[in-house]
């Protein structure tokens, strides 16, 4: 008797007689029988994605397909051996302090300037004059941060008490480089909240930097903006990034995330977990680094506190002579983006010169060096009141208000 090729189910052969058609057929059939007894039915799977997996030596289990973005892991507690989870990979953020964990210029702010930062790589940009507008850090109640498993410390709240004549409020931050994603399909997600339903604006524009390219603006909805409402949730926009082929690029260019809140008395936007990433899909948040330390580093690379408050040591200096000091070297825990400018609290009596004949004298002023690098920072006074030349000097802050930093912000 004949053999199917692949299963080697019993067939008649063509020499046999027609008698035995009957033996045939029933014992083909009952070869089928068997062996389709033992595949899996394709009623196991009921959605898109479902993966037939096991829960024990020849018994298929279904996996129902994961949530967009998750990753299939192994899982020797589930039923199938299989789990999906979030994918919490560093880097694929390019968003800096995405989460709010960095304010190393305060933590509120009252009617910020135009163009000034806040928590950091956060800048502002306001049209108009308001009476009354905070920006300022507010800490998570444990347990209430919009994703679970991810515990989010602090968010960004931008609260319009007054108006005054503003118009509305800009914040944003510039990732450096126009190249970062450019060509390739991302998504943007946040979370937010307001004090009731408000609308909330957002752009995205890839700035070539000077002598480059004109601006170009990949995603736009200021016109057709978001409903925030009272309760967390996450947004998310898919678009593709202008492509750099046929552009010139110059010097400081950058990838600029702005979100836009209309002028509104009483309008309290809450904002976290802000991500820029590769894909049509907005996976599990995560900060640039993975880490609060790599995340502190990052914000080092653009803006630096030296010193700030009462009795901080900023180095050993000497004089030059009787109204100046040069000093100190400062080596910069993280090198920065470019030279360094310095941003230091304005006023007498903030810094002390504490000389090596026992002497004290108010410094007036601090200025950084033009041979000042980025990762060297040079600072001397160049308006001491009185001091004896060669002399060395110990060079600190004197009071509560004294600030020194660097900053090299795009």
């Amino acid at each position: 008797m004949a053999t199917s090729p692949i299963y080697n189910w019993p067939e008649p052969d063509n020499t046999d007689l027609v008698k035995n058609g009957a033996l045939a057929i029933r014992t083909l059939g009952n070869a089928i029988d068997t062996t389709m007894g033992t595949m899996t039915p394709k009623s196991i799977v009921d959605a898109k994605g479902d993966l037939i997996a096991a829960s024990a030596n020849d018994t298929p289990a279904r996996l129902a397909v994961g949530a967009d973005g998750t990753t299939l892991v192994a899982d020797s507690s589930t039923s199938t051996g299989l789990r999906y989870t979030a994918n919490f990979a560093a880097g694929k953020n390019k968003i800096i302090n995405g989460d709010f964990g960095i304010w190393q210029r305060g933590t509120t702010f009252t009617n910020p300037a135009d163009g000034s930062y806040t928590s950091d790589r956060f800048q502002i940009g306001v049209s108009g004059t308001p009476t009354t507008y905070t920006v300022s850090r507010q800490t998570f109640t444990p347990g209430t941060a919009p994703v679970a498993g991810y515990e989010g410390l602090y968010f960004y709240r931008s609260a319009q008490t007054t108006l005054g004549t503003l118009t509305n409020v800009d914040f944003w931050q510039k990732i450096e480089n126009v190249q970062t994603l450019a060509g390739q399909t991302v998504t943007l997600s946040f979370w937010a909240k307001a004090d009731s339903t408000r609308n909330l604006g957002l752009y995205v524009a890839q700035n070539f930097g000077s002598g480059g390219s004109g601006t170009t603006f990949p995603l736009d909805e200021t016109g057709s903006p978001a409903s925030v409402t009272t309760s967390w949730q996450r947004f998310s926009y898919t678009f593709t990034m202008t492509s750099i082929s046929g552009k010139t690029i110059g010097t400081n260019s950058y990838v600029q995330i702005a979100f836009r809140q209309a002028a509104a008395a009483g309008y309290v936007l809450d904002i976290w977990g802000l991500q820029l990433e590769a894909g049509n899909t907005a996976t599990a948040f995560q900060t640039a680094t993975g880490t609060i330390q790599g995340e502190l580093a990052a914000c080092q690379r653009y803006y630096q506190v030296i010193a700030s408050g009462t009795s901080k040591i900023l180095g050993v200096g000497y004089y030059v002579s009787a109204t100046g000091i040069d000093g100190p070297i400062i080596n910069l825990p993280v090198e920065m983006r470019t030279t360094p400018t310095i941003s230091i609290v304005s006023g007498t009596n903030y810094f002390l010169s504490v000389s090596a004949g026992g002497g004290n004298d108010n410094l007036n002023s601090v200025t950084l060096a033009s041979e000042s690098t980025n990762r060297t920072a040079f600072f001397y006074n160049n308006s001491e009141a009185a001091g004896t030349a060669g002399q060395g000097c110990r060079i600190q802050t004197n009071n509560a208000a004294a600030f020194l930093a660097v900053q090299a912000e795009l």
